[in-house]
This record gives C-alpha cells, structure tokens and sequence, in this order.
C-alpha cells in the first residue's frame, strides 16, 4: 500500500495498524497524518511503547499517557481511584485519536490495561472508549521486554484489546531506505524466515574482523560492550576534554523519562578526534538521526564542537530541545547537543536510524528481532561490516511470521475497498470523523445545520493543498503554483499526494506537466530498465542533474494506473 492510500484511511477515522517494513515510510505517515488533524483543530494523543521511542516523537510513553505506570494488572477498585485524577480523566476524554508508535515492544497485557483504562474513564464499552487508536510499528522489529522470573509476555496483536478493536492494516510497500536489490533481498527473505544458503554467502561475505581504522560505528547487543568500547577510544584521544551536561525543565518524572529515551546522554564529553553521531533529525542542517562524523575543532566563542561528516561538510553544533508536548504544550523539556559518541552504540537504540555503514556483530545476540534490526539499519551491502552471527540473529518468531501474512492479506483487501469508494463518500467520511471529533475542514458547512458545535468558534480553515487544486486545474505548473503561493516543490508534491489520495484528482488533470524539461528524459530511464519504485536511483542515473521532487512528479506521471 502507498503512504498516500494510508492516509486517505487514516482519515476517515478508522483504527489503524501501520505497519511494512523499515525504511517504509511509516513515521513520515502518521507525521502528515498529525499535521492533517492539527490543521483541522484536532490534537492527537502521541505515544510510543518505551521511553527513547517517545522521546524522537515528542510524546508520552503510553504508561504515562494512561496513568497505568508500571502496574501488570488493574483491580476494580484501583479504575475507581482513577476516576478522581482529574487532569487523568481530562486528557483522556479530551482526546480523539491515540497514536501508540512502537507498537511491537508493548506488551498485550499492556495494551489490555490502557483499553481497560480508556473504557472507565470515557464511560463507555466501546474498544478504547470510542477512540481511534492508531497502532504503528514493525512485529520483526524489537519484542516486548521481559524480565528472567517472568513469563514471555505476548505481542501486542495477540490481545484482547487488539481483536476487539479490529484495526483496519495498512500495510506500506514503498522502500525509502534500501535500494540495493540484492540486500533487499536478503533482508525479504530473514524476514519471511525463507533464508537459505543464497542469502547466508551474501552475508558470510560480509563477515570480517573488526577494524579499529574503519571509520564506522559498531553495533552491540550489549549496554556492556558499547560503553567499552566508547570510553576506551575516548581516552586514547589525547586533545582537550569538553564536558556538556544536560539541562531539564517542566515536571522531575517526565525530566527523567527525557533523560533516559534520549539518545544524547546526560553528560557528554568530547575531544577533537571524537566519533561522534547526530541524535536528532534536521533536513535543512544537513544531518539525521544516524549521521556520523568526526569533532574537529569547538567553535572559539561557545566552545560548542565543530563536526566533519563523512561527505566532508561541517557542522556547527548546537544545543538542541526534547520535549514533551503530546497536546501541543510543552509539558517538560531537555537541553543537549544532539549527539553522542558512535565508535558503538546498542542495537536497541539503534532502531529507528538509517546507518550508511555500521559494523554489526551478532555474536551475542539473544532475542527474536535484533538480527534484522541492527541489519536493516544499513543502507546497503557495501556498507555492512558483519562480525559474529548466531543462530539466532537469523530467527524469526513464528507467531509474527504468521500473524504477517494475515497483515499483508488484509492490507490488499483494504486497499482494494479503498478503490472502489466513490471521491465523494471518501470526502464525507473524512469530513464526519473530523466533525465528531470537534474539529472543522473546509467543506464542513455541508452539514448544516446537523454540524455539531465546534469548541472556541473555531474559524473554518480551507485544506492546505486547496489553492494548489485551483491552480493545477488552471493548467500551471509546479514552478507557477511555487511561484504564487510561495511555497516549496516538496510541499507542493505533497499537495499532489493528497488530491490524488481523496480522488480531487486524477493524474489526467497532471497531463500538461509531461511537457516540463527533464520528464521525458526520466520516463526514457524507466523504459530502459531504471525501477520507478525509488527515488534515489534516479537521482543517481542523473548525477543530481534532476532535483527530488521532479523525479517525484515524473514517478507519477509514468504510472498512472497505479493511482
């Protein structure tokens, strides 16, 4: 499934399981389905399964969220008590939708507790209490933790809460991390647990001893090993030391959930020589969440660190914010530089990032999913340094492996319904949730006198891409309608997605774009053998000559039965 037909079933309000695999593009979906319903006057509740998770979204782990902390069960008396915490029981009914990220590491019982939670408090025997709760994570990925004394706890689709709140799937195919057919394949076939001895010699060609001149970061089950191997190549640099604590404001408990989900550390100290990585995303800095580089030398006025990426660019570092803010305020906040020292690092905290090389060893690997973690965090083969690999880094947990299978079922048959839906129904159902959940859209007025009231006589906001369908249907093209509405290509295209997703548009109503230079040459690259399916490889073929967001529109244009 495109990300575009998630976010058409996003909309109309559905419980949602996002999932597919790493690289997908499920984080950039629910981030466009966020904005969607903030600009519709609608505040989501953004959660994830354990604090570092919560920390990269800027919300609550959904223990705190729903006031169940580290309780294994909730007696009758202990839901009662609930019903007099006042702030609890307001955020709870102040809420519409439930965005729960990292799904895979929260356990069913778990997700049991928060149902059970969301049924008291809202006063109603619906799944979550007439929520929609939006499930988004990858079940290969990082299971539920547990500890030694205790029994395995289940995944989360195993629960009651799960099947009584019948997600509809959506399962993304698109690959924004990979492009190498060959790793691809690979990564396919651990995950399907179809490897055989094909795919073992790509990787047992991987396999070297470790090389302290590699100018990568390492990847370790271990807390043990990655702080080690950090300290010991620390102290053998002999440059100045530089020490940056860590400051906090807001609440101390929700202080110290920043403290420990964030990626930077609570002290960090650095040297010139340092091999360091970015903890937090900035496109328009330069650098992401993984990107690695080496300190060269602290800025003389703020003594902040000067840092060389691997492409040779460098970076003025400077102190960055976490915060937690899951209904738009602020409730507590962390002030670092965003980075930590990266000759190692765990693969825990590793899930999320895109690596451009990584020496990952697996010699201790001891749990389902850490395999194809700390493998699928590399962008390619050629940047995959393979050290140990046991047995089981290359096993798959069987009850995910089936369960999979029904997921990628119920994702085709979902987007075949999606298909099939008229424009105009699609419209009113997107329009209808966001009503019921107190929020407005442009065409709100078409329920007249039926709409109900809308809390502070909130102003009805036309859609963001309303102007760009204006303008498409006048035949201007992508530089005018940039040009008019002082915007960049990136959120036009983005524009173009959605009309697409809601059926403004059809991509006949693109057709006077076939004419823009450069479509033509990259329609010619796709007859010749070049894969539409990514972006990079165009770019590549080109040598940078056509930016993204051509290659983007071209994409589009090419297939157009495939909108």
């Amino acid at each position: 499934m495109l990300q575009t037909d998630a976010l058409a079933i996003l909309k109309t309000g559905r419980n949602v399981f996002l999932t597919g695999q790493p690289g997908a593009g499920k984080s950039h979906t629910v981030n466009r389905y966020v904005a969607y319903l903030r600009s519709c006057g609608v505040e989501p509740a953004i959660t994830a399964s354990t604090g570092i998770a919560a920390t990269h979204i800027g919300g609550l782990t959904i223990h705190s969220w729903a006031g169940i902390g580290i309780n294994k069960s909730l007696s009758r008396e202990q839901l009662n008590g609930m019903l007099g915490l006042d702030r609890l029981v307001k955020r709870i009914n102040a809420t519409s939708v439930l965005i729960i990220d990292e799904i895979s590491m929260l356990s069913g019982n778990t997700l049991n507790l928060v149902d059970q939670v969301c049924q008291a408090l809202r006063k109603s025997m619906q799944p979550f209490g007439g929520l929609q709760v939006v499930f988004v994570g990858d079940f290969f990925q990082l299971p539920p933790v547990s500890r030694q004394d205790e029994p395995l706890p289940q995944f989360a689709f195993m629960s009651d809460a799960w099947q009584h709140a019948a997600p509809t799937v959506c399962y993304l195919s698109e690959q924004h991390r990979q492009e190498d057919d060959v790793f691809l394949n690979v990564l396919s076939a651990l995950r399907q647990g179809t490897m055989d001895e094909d795919h073992l010699r790509h990787l047992q060609a991987r396999q070297v001893a470790r090389d302290e001149s590699l100018d990568i970061t390492t990847l370790f089950p271990h807390n043990a090993d990655v702080d080690r191997i950090n300290n010991t190549h620390l102290a053998k640099l002999l440059t100045k030391e530089h020490t940056y604590t860590m400051a906090g404001h807001g609440a101390p408990p929700l202080i110290e959930q920043l403290k420990r989900g964030c990626l930077s550390p609570e002290k960090l100290v650095l040297k010139v020589g340092a091999r360091v990585m970015f903890t937090k995303n900035h496109f328009d800095e330069g650098f992401v969440n993984g990107t690695t580089g080496v300190v060269k030398d602290f800025a003389h006025d703020t003594k902040y660190p000067i840092v060389e990426l691997r492409s040779g660019r460098r970076i003025a570092v400077t102190p960055d914010t976490w915060s937690i803010d899951p209904e738009g305020k602020p409730l507590a906040s962390v002030i670092q530089l965003p980075l930590r020292l990266a000759w190692a690092m765990t693969v825990h905290k590793s899930q999320g990032m895109s690596l451009d090389a990584a020496y990952v060893d697996l010699g201790q690997a001891f749990a389902y999913g850490q395999g194809y973690v700390a493998l699928s965090r590399v962008r390619t083969l050629a940047g995959l340094y393979l050290g140990g690999l046991n047995a089981r880094a290359l096993e798959v947990d069987e009850n995910v492996l089936a369960a999979d299978a029904g997921f990628l079922d119920s994702s085709n048959a979902a987007e075949a319904e999606l298909l099939e839906l008229n424009a105009a129904d699609l419209l009113a159902q997107h329009e209808a949730f966001v009503a019921n959940a107190g929020g407005t859209t442009a065409a709100f007025k078409l329920f007249g006198d039926k709409a109900p009231r809308i809390k502070k006589a909130k102003k009805v906001k036309e859609p963001k891409w309303q102007k760009t369908f204006d303008l498409i249907l006048a035949k201007k093209t992508i530089d005018e309608i940039c040009a008019t509405l002082d915007r960049k290509p990136s959120t036009i295209m983005d524009h173009v997605d959605d009309l697409l997703a809601l059926k403004k548009i059809v991509v006949t109503d693109l057709a006077h774009l076939l004419q823009l230079p450069g479509i033509n040459e990259i329609h010619q690259a796709y007859q010749a053998g070049l894969k539409p399916e990514f972006l990079k490889p165009a770019y590549e073929h080109f040598n940078g000559f056509y930016g993204y967001d051509l290659i983007r529109l071209a994409r589009i244009l090419y297939a157009p039965q495939a909108q």
